[in-house]
């Protein structure tokens, strides 16, 4: 696999050159791999580059380790070519089930992703953070890491003051039909507009955050009451998404167990506490302008206090923490993250995402103005509904709905994580569903297309040896996988998936429209059929860590 030749070239190198970092990269177009360590060795040999890279093609052939793998310097690269007995094996491990699953790991993994505030619907603004959460779970998981996802349930904060005032004192009647966190949206709304009429209402959700903070029985139920309801909404929501969790954790709870008042207590310790009528940290030293307040002035603790005893116990019971948190949070991150490595304690992994937006513009949950991922979702099966109508009108009505679902899927989130975390995105209809460019339903169109191809043929011998540069140009592709899925867990990237995917995609196409596969014969027919079975299978593996359906036909 490429995942071990990295591993047995980069040594080589190391053993050879006495250097810590071999320079392995990507051969791009001329070779498998390439390693730029002559330009690192120029100054210390006093050598040119182009020299270096010659004389150690000349001695890394002579390596056992290396044979069956072309060495050569071009100019001051040294290019790295596999030869048959390589693209053999990738085939053989290629066509077995579970694909790409690296050796189980002992580092103990907690992601939390999502933790919306539990005040109305997931809308689409929330949902990037749900799929690149859960492609990044799926990935851990292939990757052989023990992982435990989790979601943060604020439950104790103004929003859910005032959600909870709404309900006591407006008429809160659930509409028939109405969705529980729809529901939950409505009464905050109007709650929020009884506010902006009396200013007096925000004295009475101040009392209500003092009750919850003390532990007031009457409140606490109350409190958790909505809250849940607003989940069981969330749930539906995520699990059309194809999203799961494995356990809400409650942030009342650090309250109620003393771990918020044993970090409060240790802050105040610290040289950068500063106790005024609040409590707050100068981290000014590290580059922060603004105080991070701890406690407020009325004496409760606020939102950060309670995170950075989650943050604790999280590391005392995980080797390897990571959130996944909005572009909005970045400074409460940092500062989040400062403080912890000053407390001595585990510092949480950060992936920021900018936001995705529809172009119908932004979206505000007090405002009221919101596209509700569950009206994204029906949307979009409605109109992958009429494109596989288009395509496939001969399917009974219930097939076409059913592919209509996972397409549907696909095109939300594909379109979603295909973009690095780290740029906005606008989530574009008409080309997420776009069958024949770079979606997730073109993508799952190459795995239907794989599986047309073998549902044709009865039997066939499986052959390994590959021969025309097609063959092994997607032979190699197919052996990349593994190490994807190794750089998405490492990078904390997961649109590297989502790319690696595509291109399988395309090279798959390729391959399909310059050799024929079932009007070949012989031995050429059965090394074609068998590279088709490998590209169906890493298809396969890679659409499920994508969290998209691989469905059989479209």
């Amino acid at each position: 696999m490429l995942h071990d030749m990295y591993t047995v070239i980069g040594n080589a190198i190391r053993e050879t050159t006495g250097t810590d970092d071999a320079l392995l990269t990507d051969g791009g177009e001329h070779a498998d791999l390439a390693s730029t360590i002559a330009f690192a060795l120029a100054k210390q040999k006093k050598q040119a580059p182009v020299k270096i890279a010659q004389d150690l093609a000349a001695e890394l052939t002579k390596n056992p380790a290396l044979a069956g793998v072309t060495i050569e310097a071009k100019g001051p690269y040294l290019n790295f070519i596999f030869g048959s007995a390589y693209v053999s094996e990738v085939l053989r491990a290629a066509v077995r089930p579970g694909y790409g699953n690296l050796p189980k790991k002992t580092v103990r993994v907690v992601l939390e992703h999502t933790s919306a505030n539990p005040n109305g619907p997931l809308h689409v603004g929330h949902i990037r953070n749900s799929i690149i959460g859960d492609t990044l779970a799926r990935a851990f998981r292939k990757a052989g890491y023990p992982l435990e996802v989790q979601y943060y349930v604020n439950d104790m904060g103004r929003q859910i003051a005032i959600v909870v005032w709404g309900f006591d004192n407006l008429d809160s009647t659930q509409i028939e039909g109405e969705k529980e966190d729809a529901h939950i949206a409505r009464v905050y709304i109007a709650a929020n507009q009884e506010i902006q009429k009396d200013e007096g209402i925000t004295q009475q959700v101040n009392v209500l955050m003092q009750l919850i903070e003390n532990g007031d029985p009457a409140t606490v139920r109350k409190f958790r009451k909505e809250v849940s309801r607003c989940l069981d909404g969330f749930k539906v929501t995520m699990k059309d998404l194809n999203v799961a969790h494995d356990r809400f954790v409650w942030e009342s709870d650090f309250i109620r167990n003393g771990d918020t008042e044993r970090i409060v207590n240790k802050l105040k310790e610290m040289p950068q506490a500063r106790e005024e009528e609040t409590l707050a940290l100068d981290l000014s030293e590290f580059g922060f302008e603004n105080k991070y307040v701890i406690r407020r002035s009325d004496g409760t603790s606020v939102y950060a206090a309670r995170d950075l005893a989650y943050h604790a116990w999280k590391g005392a019971n995980f080797d390897r923490v990571i959130d996944v948190l909005g572009a909005d949070h970045k400074l409460i991150g940092a500062q989040l993250q400062c403080t912890m490595k000053l407390l001595g304690e585990r510092v949480p992994e950060i992936v920021h995402f900018e936001f995705v937006s529809l172009p119908e513009g932004s979206m505000s949950t007090r405002a009221g103005k919101f596209v509700s991922a569950d009206d994204l979702i029906t949307e979009i099966r409605k109109r992958a509904f009429d494109e596989v109508t288009a395509r496939r009108p001969e399917l009974e009505e219930e097939t076409r709905k059913s592919i209509a679902e996972s397409v549907g899927l696909a095109a939300i989130r594909y379109d979603i994580v295909k973009v690095s975390p780290e740029k906005s995105t606008v989530f574009d209809w008409k080309d997420a569903l776009d069958f024949e460019r770079q979606s997730g339903p073109y993508i799952q169109y190459a795995h239907a297309r794989a599986c047309s191809i073998l549902d044709k043929v009865e039997s066939f011998t499986e052959c390994f040896d590959l021969e025309t540069e097609q063959e092994i140009a997607l032979a190699k592709q197919i052996a990349r996988f593994p190490m994807v899925i190794d750089s998405v867990v490492t990078e904390l990237r997961p649109h590297i998936l989502a790319t690696y995917a595509r291109e399988l995609a395309d090279t798959f196409n390729t391959f399909y429209h310059f050799e024929p596969v079932l009007r070949s014969e012989g031995a050429v027919r059965n090394r074609r059929l068998t590279l088709v079975k490998a590209v169906q299978n890493t298809l396969k593996e890679a659409l499920e860590t994508l969290g998209i359906d691989a469905i059989h036909t479209m």
